[in-house]
């Protein structure tokens, strides 16, 4: 039974990393460090069908049920793809970039993505200087409380438990208020509100397009 727990666990690293699967998770530099890992499992798992002797220290012998258990947890990992809400984990993860905000290079306006914008905005914030811009950016919807929905982007490092939400306010066309998690192209131009006396900008939306989620939807 150790070995087929083994192996399962070693198929679902495996298929994970070729699937695609990893893209919802995990920050695409480790995604060959889990492809190995699997591949190591699985060979361990042969080892141990083949009656190799591998060293386990007695006092970490798993009792029989634990490898069920194990082995009914890889199962159910295999039958049942990720679906994560970004918009629900947005919420709950500080967004605080810190250090990251700064950019060593700035593109022209219609090229830069959502998370140029933001940290382009963190680290220069004068309203003023966009004014205007043409905006072409992509994202998810992250509602927020008392005022407009945002469009969205996960920064991760490592992976989903290390994600950081970045946000743009955004001034959608008058009879549109998109849905939680609907992933959108926008097309518009760069605007100054003022929001709680003071000025900052906002995207003033001219077209959407919903858009399908990007196979690699987490950005480094």
């Amino acid at each position: 039974m150790r070995a087929f727990a083994i192996g399962l666990w070693g198929a679902v690293l495996l298929q994970s990393s070729l699937s695609g699967r990893l893209d919802l998770l995990l920050n695409g530099v480790f995604h060959p460090l889990v492809a190995l890992s699997g591949v190591a499992l699985l060979l361990l798992a042969g080892l141990l069908l083949r009656g190799q002797e591998i060293p386990v220290p007695s006092r970490r012998q798993a009792i029989p049920k634990t490898w069920w258990l194990s082995a009914s947890m890889a199962l159910l990992v295999l039958a049942v793809p990720p679906n994560p809400s970004f918009s629900t984990l947005a919420t709950n993860r500080p967004a605080e970039l810190g250090d990251e905000a700064e950019l060593s290079f700035v593109l022209p306006p219609a090229q830069r993505s959502l998370t140029d914008w933001v940290r382009l905005l963190r680290s220069q914030p004068d309203p003023s200087l966009y004014a205007g811009d043409p905006v072409r950016i992509s994202g998810f919807v992250l509602p927020q409380q008392g005022e407009a929905p945002q469009l969205a982007r996960l920064l991760v490092r490592c992976c989903l438990a290390d994600a950081t939400p970045v946000g743009l306010p955004m001034r959608w066309p008058a009879g549109r208020t998109p849905q939680a998690d609907q992933w959108l192209a926008v097309q518009g131009t760069m605007a100054v509100e003022e929001r709680n006396g003071q000025s900052r900008s906002v995207v003033k939306v001219q077209r959407i397009t919903p858009i399908s989620r990007p196979k690699r939807p987490l950005e480094p």
